[in-house]
């Protein structure tokens, strides 16, 4: 599995990645972690605002800082 972090590496970037790791432990799964901050690639991945959150290539959230439980709720959709 494959979680992307996207953004041009701020704060509420930051906090988000932070939720996406937890998320990952309290599931007990392993996945690879990935900060995507090239502005061609984020556009290129349909992103209008940041921080987003895309899980195997599927973009699942846009704008919003979510929690490690809203985090481990869009990874389970993808198990």
């Amino acid at each position: 599995m494959t979680i992307q972090i996207v953004g041009s590496g701020c704060s509420n970037c930051a906090r988000l990645e932070a939720s996406a790791r937890k998320a990952v432990a309290d599931l007990g799964i392993e996945a690879k972690i990935e900060k995507v901050t090239d502005f061609m690639e984020i556009a290129a991945m349909g992103v209008m605002s940041t921080p987003a959150l895309a899980i195997n290539g599927n973009l699942k959230s846009s704008g919003r800082v979510l929690n490690a439980a809203q985090v481990a709720d869009l990874i389970k959709v993808e198990l």
